[in-house]
């Protein structure tokens, strides 16, 4: 039985406490062995009879079990409402698939937690699985957070895109599928509502009006042309528009148009016109927008040969706000409703759920994922196979979506398999690559300097293994490449190495790389071939092949030359398509520094002095730039100027005066 110290765990993991994902882990092996020693379980027994041991001391309780190999391979990670009577399944000799059967007799021990509810079962066996990756369990791979549109708290309130955590007292709407639904909806919205989407900083500093404003896109707020009850109005209608009342919303601007019409007030007829034509080509992007369904997810699996997809369509306040599809890792012999199951465990267990999930099949253990999911959302949450009418349409449309993205991955796994084959033959690689790393930098005569690293393998580009590097080296010349590439590669591969024998999935989900490209010519080569003999040399590139590509004359496009260590340069034939799918790395590689380059030097340009002050959040710093009209007017501030102002105490005032006239600690 579970010692209270698993019952805490479960607990913390329900709360997503992931700052230390070794140190849970642990907690259970000890826990393990301490359960392993009271059931006296033989070392090298496995099967039947050690789950059926196993049972006789188990309680009638929620947790989570774990199924372990002779050489402590995790096997399976599952939840239960009762262990007892989960586990005792098990147990019986027949029954079972040959999954569940192999499973079963490799299994040598089991580690059991117990948990305060099903929720905390539910979650706790979704950061396992996402932390463990047990080879028999179905796997979510891309998870993930969302978009959604936040309206910020404040005087002024700002309306943008938002992921991760939330912040209390602002207003989220969402989720939406992808970032690019998000933005088409903002741009629309900004145009219906003229609500600010600029930083806090940048608009406390403004002393005319930007673009936005002048572009019709913003009302002004950072300079007075709107009083703060004239904005309060803006927000409220954008807000009724996002909570799904939009006729309501249309009919008001519709009779203000009307009003102003009569008053031959024609500029502002014209540009409540414009409002209303914006909000209705919001409404024409959500497609299919259901009358039956308010708040709820679409949620399909189509399976064939071996593979599936799960497509995923959003519902929220009567609008259809886009779709996703997914391709969980699951054995071949896996049933349709385990997968579903299992999805929805880690689907939501870091996302809110909406009142209702309609789902092509009923998973296992229905109920007791439907209470969890209830208790996460804080209300009733429903799911559903609809048998008829508009909802059981939504359900079978999903399902086509996704019998129609899985052919297309597909056919596009069978087109990137000879594409890789191809890199094989250019760069006398032994087999087609499973993980390519290409490398680049960006920065603007060494300024914001941005080092950066995509992946590709035989599924295409894998967004979630991106990385950028903020150069840190302060004895690098400014617009050193080469020393900017070492140092970008000295951290990826110490990082690399360290990590390597701890991955518990290597031939699922390689992070060794067959390929490493790298953007430059026989420089920044060297460069790299430099810094992996400083790392030890052929260890460090054991199995890996290192190349540069460079750009060829006039910089054209299908002149690349390739450099190798230990080969002459070479260039591939103009029209192979093999040189167009490693200009399509190149370019991605080179896509990705650039934005993480801009958005560096986006976040420096809005920065100021009073970032650094101690005790200055962004509250402060709006009052201190309200009152003073300046950060160069606050660091000239005296002592009883700061005391003055609204919010900040004399204690605080030492602080700032102190941090801009250099008498602090040091």
């Amino acid at each position: 039985m579970a010692s209270p110290a698993g019952t805490r765990y479960a607990s913390v993991m329900a709360t997503h406490n992931n700052s230390d994902p070794d140190a849970p882990i642990a907690a259970l092996e000890e826990e393990g062995a301490v359960y392993a020693s009271e059931t006296g379980q033989a070392e090298a027994e496995t099967g039947f009879g050690v789950i059926q041991r196993a049972v006789a001391t188990l309680p009638d309780k929620p947790g989570v079990y774990r199924m372990l190999s002779a050489e402590g391979e995790v096997l399976y990670v599952g939840k239960a409402r009762s262990l007892r009577k989960r586990v005792n399944a098990y147990a019986k000799p027949t029954g079972h698939t040959n999954r569940i059967l192999k499973m079963i007799l490799s299994t040598a021990s089991m580690v059991f937690v117990t948990t305060a509810t099903e929720t905390e079962a539910l979650l706790l066996e979704a950061n396992l699985i996402k932390q463990l990756k047990p080879r028999f369990n179905v796997i979510l791979r891309d998870d993930k957070s969302f978009p959604n549109i936040v309206v910020k708290s404040g005087q002024f309130p700002q309306i943008a895109k938002h992921r991760g955590a939330k912040t209390k007292g602002d207003r989220y709407f969402g989720p939406f599928a992808s970032a690019g639904a998000v933005n088409r909806t903002l741009n629309q919205l900004q145009k219906a509502f003229l609500l600010r989407n600029c930083s806090d900083s940048y608009f406390a500093n403004r002393t005319r009006p930007c673009l936005q404003y002048q572009i019709k896109r913003c009302a002004g707020p950072c300079v007075g042309l709107i009083d703060e009850a004239g904005y309060g109005e803006l927000v409220a209608n954008a807000v009724a528009f996002l909570e799904g009342k939009t006729s309501k919303v249309q009919s008001e601007l519709a009779e203000e148009m009307r009003k102003a019409s009569a008053e031959l007030a024609f500029e502002r007829a014209a540009a409540l016109r414009d409002r209303i034509r914006a909000l209705t080509q919001v409404q024409a992007k959500q497609d299919v927008n259901p009358q039956s369904v308010t708040d709820a997810d679409v949620v399909a699996l189509h399976s064939e040969g071996g593979q599936c997809c799960i497509e995923v369509f959003f519902f929220r306040a009567g609008q259809n706000w886009g779709n996703r599809a997914y391709f969980p890792r699951a054995m071949r012999d896996c049933e349709d409703e385990e997968i579903l199951g299992a999805f929805l465990g880690q689907f939501y267990a870091e996302k809110t759920p909406p009142q209702m999930i309609l789902l092509s099949a009923a998973p296992p253990d229905a109920d007791m994922i439907a209470d969890a999911l209830t208790e996460i959302a804080g209300r009733k949450v429903e799911l559903l196979v609809p048998q008829r009418g508009e909802k059981k349409n939504l359900v079978e449309h999903a399902r086509r979506n996704a019998k129609e993205a899985l052919a297309r991955r597909t056919s596009e796994n069978v087109a990137q398999g000879r594409l890789l084959a191809g890199v094989a033959a250019a760069f006398g690689l032994e087999r087609a690559p499973r993980r390519i790393e290409v490398y680049d930098n960006s920065h603007i005569q060494g300024a914001h300097a941005v080092g950066a690293m995509i992946v590709a393998g035989p599924t295409g580009f894998d967004k979630s293994q991106y990385r950028k590097f903020n150069i840190k080296s302060a004895d690098l010349t400014p617009g050193d490449d080469f020393g900017m590439m070492r140092e970008v590669l000295t951290r990826r591969f110490k990082r690399l190495m360290a990590q390597e024998e701890a991955d518990a999935d290597a031939d699922e989900t390689p992070t060794h790389p067959d390929l490493i490209l790298i953007d430059g010519g026989a420089g920044q080569l060297s460069a790299a071939l430099e810094t992996f003999e400083e790392m030890g040399g052929k260890a460090a590139l054991e199995g890996v092949t290192i190349a540069s590509v460079a750009k060829g004359e006039e910089r054209d496009a299908g002149r690349e030359v390739f450099h190798m260590p230990g080969r002459q340069p070479f260039a591939l034939p103009f029209r192979d398509p093999t040189l167009y799918f490693l200009q399509r790395l190149r370019d991605e590689a080179h896509r990705f520094a650039i934005g993480a380059h801009r958005q560096k030097r986006a976040k420096a340009a809005t920065a100021t002095s009073l970032d650094e002050a101690p005790g200055v959040g962004a509250a402060r710093k709006r009052a201190l730039l309200a009152h003073f009209g300046s950060a160069k007017a606050v660091a000239r501030a005296g002592l009883a100027d700061l005391e003055a102002v609204e919010g900040v105490s004399k204690n605080l005032a030492k602080k700032i005066y102190d941090f801009f006239h250099g008498e602090g600690d040091g």
